[in-house]
């Protein structure tokens, strides 16, 4: 195996910035020609916004065209957005649809080729190759995680353990019995088994060969970064994708980890404000569009995905000049307001994990209560901490000074609640961490 950092496909990763952005706008032309032509919902919203595929001849014309949204395919499914005849569709892949109707994305062969060298570009970062046994924890079936994790793995040759998620002590006893070197899962998951691996008295270096992971599917801070390699001993990295795009791949870490390179040959990434719709520069916060360029099976364009985070440009000292973007600091549409304000979990998590002597599992409970607004942490204590802790004051301390520390960062009073270790549900995909009772 080896940990040297490489760069799988330099000729499109290190790309001069000027001619990267001429391949986009000739790819950018390409794409919504055939959109137009193919897909009648989408001619239709270009139509009534008076842009024909001509107007489109450079990469900056893409603020012409009109957005698109989980809403959109929700009302044209199952077939609606598909830009090619379902002959040439070899690969479904979609939401659970626990809200409402699935949403589904259509796949060409090519579609997935290249849907595997994105990942394969992850894989390669973290030195992923033949020598190494990838463990991919993510689920496996219509959410893209596991197969896009698991495909981008073989394209580099490795050994791929296809566990899917859940039955966390097999998951170890594999782990332990073929010396998985690479894990994908997600953060939550990947903080679940450290702890289980703890619990089991195994010591990551020795009984457990990991040595690096890349996990996505949910926003995680840089404090649970540093958790998850404390509990691991691994070099932990951020995957990012979502459905309506490619699956995971659409960006990544390297060794530099200040922010994920965007596959800038395949997508176009752009910040918008999200009330006023209107395009933000590089280095400024705001919600997070693309735009795929190659895809042909089901393209989209302009789809705003409601992650909120900043883009950056400039080279990396890896020598990737591909456009950066920062941690996904909440979503539009996952944002709490609590008493008029907006608050995001992954602040009150950045304030739990930072604190000493609690475990980075917690619930935010929202209610409403004689008409105020109000909200509960719960938050675990750490199996350390609970064995020493045998006075209700000290207990008070602990819970006023996380209560401070979350006003400091979020400017609201909270009731803040400290359980016993383990009591809190444990997930083994996306962590379900706030519940709102006032829509109940």
């Amino acid at each position: 195996m080896s940990a040297e950092p490489k760069i799988y496909q330099p000729e499109m990763e290190c790309m001069d910035v000027e001619e990267r952005r001429k391949l986009q706008g000739e790819r950018l032309r390409e794409t919504v020609k055939h959109e137009y032509e193919n897909v009648p919902f989408y001619r239709e919203r270009m139509d009534a916004k008076g842009v024909k595929p001509e107007d489109i001849q450079t990469v900056d014309d893409i603020v012409k065209l009109p957005f698109m949204q989980k809403t959109d395919l929700r009302d044209t499914f199952p077939f609606g957005l598909f830009a090619v005849p379902n002959e040439e569709i070899v690969r479904i892949q979609g939401s659970s649809g626990t809200t409402g109707k699935p949403i589904v994305s259509g796949y060409t062969e090519n579609d997935v080729k290249i849907w595997s060298e994105m990942v394969a570009r992850a894989m390669a970062s973290i030195g992923a190759d033949k020598e190494d046994i990838v463990q991919v924890c993510y689920g496996y079936g219509l959410f893209t995680g596991g197969l896009g994790a698991h495909q981008g793995a073989t394209e580099v040759g490795a050994m791929v353990i296809p566990m899917s998620s859940g039955n966390t002590q097999r998951q170890i006893m594999m782990m332990q019995e073929l010396g998985t070197t690479v894990l994908c899962c997600t953060p939550s998951y990947a903080t679940y088994l450290g702890e289980a691996i703890h619990d089991a008295g195994l010591v990551p270096k020795k009984d457990i060969k990991l040595r690096a992971g890349l996990f996505g599917a949910e926003p995680w801070t840089e404090a649970m970064r540093q958790k998850i390699e404390e509990l691991l001993g691994i070099d932990a990295r951020d995957i990012y994708g979502l459905t309506e795009i490619a699956g995971p791949g659409v960006a990544f870490e390297c060794f530099a980890k200040n922010g994920a390179h965007i596959n800038e040959d395949h997508v176009i990434a752009e910040i918008i404000d999200p009330v006023t719709e209107e395009q933000l520069p590089y280095g400024t916060a705001g919600e997070l569009v693309f735009t795929t360029i190659t895809k042909k099976g089901m393209p989209m364009l302009r789809y705003r995905t409601h992650d909120i985070c900043t883009l950056y440009a400039g080279k990396c000292e890896c020598g990737r000049t591909t456009v950066r973007m920062g941690r996904i600091t909440g979503r539009t549409d996952d944002m709490i307001v609590v008493r008029g304000v907006n608050v995001f979990p992954s602040q009150i998590e950045t304030v739990l994990v930072k604190t000493a002597g609690v475990a980075p599992h917690y619930q935010l409970i929202v209610d409403r209560v004689n008409s105020s607004d109000t909200l509960e942490v719960k938050v675990e204590m750490t199996e350390e901490v609970f064995a020493l802790t045998d006075s209700l004051g000290e207990m008070q301390r602990l819970q006023k000074y996380i209560k401070d520390q979350i006003k400091s960062v979020v400017g609201i009073s909270t009731k803040v609640t400290i359980v016993a270790p383990k009591s809190l549900p444990r997930s083994e995909g996306k962590a379900k961490r706030v519940f709102d009772n006032r829509k109940m």
